[in-house]
């Protein structure tokens, strides 16, 4: 459950981001957030995974208040339930592949390689095991970073752009992959995006404009 108000003061005054937004998402759901540039999606991503603290509001997550909880708390909370796939990949480069993606587990003390190397193979780079991002291309960077917030099966995932950097035919690579996961693992999706048919692959599109909820209907048909 999401209900938020975010604002920022500048030189100009008190700006309102976001103003009176209140949604919730289901269990194994898949929305999409849209907008035009500067109407509040990504703002709204942080908020939502904790990551930035709103003006007043609340954001409850698999039952927990992120805000009662400080900052720690919120990242064993993320580290435990929640994967992010970014436009930008955020592969951490001395790392190979493999290692990337053992690293949530690894974090949560857990038996990290033969998971990780399964969901590498999952997403068709089981012959990229020992790569560094430096010597991926793009689309594979990105197959990645899937591999890397699937692994540790998330109740949630957010999901800011993934395919703003792609190709066409890595963008649709990318998001079959992610798709297909997220109902193989019953894993909730929240993506931030402005590509219509890529929203139209969810099952429901919240549309901001000017910090505002202004739609939270059913997505268009492709």
């Amino acid at each position: 459950m999401v209900d938020l108000c975010q604002r920022v003061a500048d030189s100009s005054g008190v700006l309102d981001i976001l103003s009176m937004v209140s949604f919730t998402v289901g269990n194994g759901e898949a929305v999409a957030i849209t907008g035009s540039s500067g109407s509040g999606k990504s703002t709204l991503l942080g908020l939502m995974a904790g990551l930035d603290v709103p003006t007043s509001g609340t954001v409850r997550l698999l039952g927990h208040d992120l805000f009662t909880l400080d900052e720690e708390a919120r990242a064993r909370l993320r580290a435990q339930y929640v994967g992010f796939v970014f436009q930008a990949f955020h592969l951490l480069p001395n790392l190979t592949a493999l290692e990337n993606v053992m690293l949530p587990l690894e974090l949560r003390g857990e038996s990290a390689q033969a998971p990780a190397r399964a969901m590498l193979e999952r997403v068709g780079l089981k012959d990229r095991l020992s790569h560094y991002p430096r010597t991926l291309s793009g689309g594979e960077q990105q197959r990645v970073s899937l591999a890397r917030a699937f692994v540790q099966k998330p109740a949630l995932l957010f999901a800011d752009e993934p395919t703003g950097s792609l190709d066409e035919q890595n963008g649709r690579m990318v998001t079959d992959l992610m798709f297909g996961l997220h109902q193989e693992l019953g894993t909730s999706l929240v993506l931030v995006t402005h590509d219509p048919q890529l929203a139209a692959r969810c099952g429901r599109e919240l549309r901001l404009a000017g910090g505002r909820l202004v739609d939270s209907g059913q997505a268009a048909p492709a």
